[in-house]
């Protein structure tokens, strides 16, 4: 395959990474400062904030880096490769951890919410937590179909 054939996906995965570096250095800190405003009496919750969205974002960029590799394995013909499918593997289990975060930062979303009366803020919420249960659904399937894919290779390998 050319090498060249990926690479509007690794420049995707880049532009993917740059808003997400950005919200981390300047919306972070707003929301956590919006989150001391609202609730004086509870000033750790701050912390909190800056917690679960900041190790949120090392899962995202460890998925973000699995998929570059994926990407050259499929540069250097290895696609149906067994490291192939422990990069899916790992992408899998980043998107969990990042469901699994978000969801112990939902009674922040949800504090947030009810003290400035915007529902919508829920909204984000959950839609992140599905957003990444669906993105690791889709990993596990194609981690279990190139699984599938390799063994049937090896199969007509061995009999030819």
């Amino acid at each position: 395959m050319k090498r060249g054939s990926t690479l509007f996906l690794k420049l995707a995965l880049i532009v993917m990474g740059i808003p997400v570096l950005a919200l981390c250095i300047f919306v972070v800190p707003e929301i956590a400062d919006f989150v001391t405003e609202l609730y004086p009496d509870y000033a750790y919750l701050e912390y909190l904030v800056y917690l679960d969205l900041y190790v949120a974002a090392i899962p995202f960029y460890f998925a973000l880096y699995q998929a570059y590799k994926l990407l050259s394995y499929i540069d250097q013909n290895e696609a149906f490769s067994e490291l192939s499918v422990t990069a899916l593997k790992k992408i899998k289990y980043s998107a969990n951890t990042i469901s699994i975060l978000f969801v112990l930062g939902m009674p922040i979303f949800y504090m947030i919410a009810e003290m400035d009366d915007a529902p919508g803020i829920i909204l984000i919420g959950l839609v992140l937590i599905f957003a990444t249960l669906v993105i690791a659904v889709f990993a596990a399937v194609l981690q279990k179909l190139l699984k599938n894919a390799i063994d049937i290779k090896s199969e007509n390998d061995l009999t030819v």
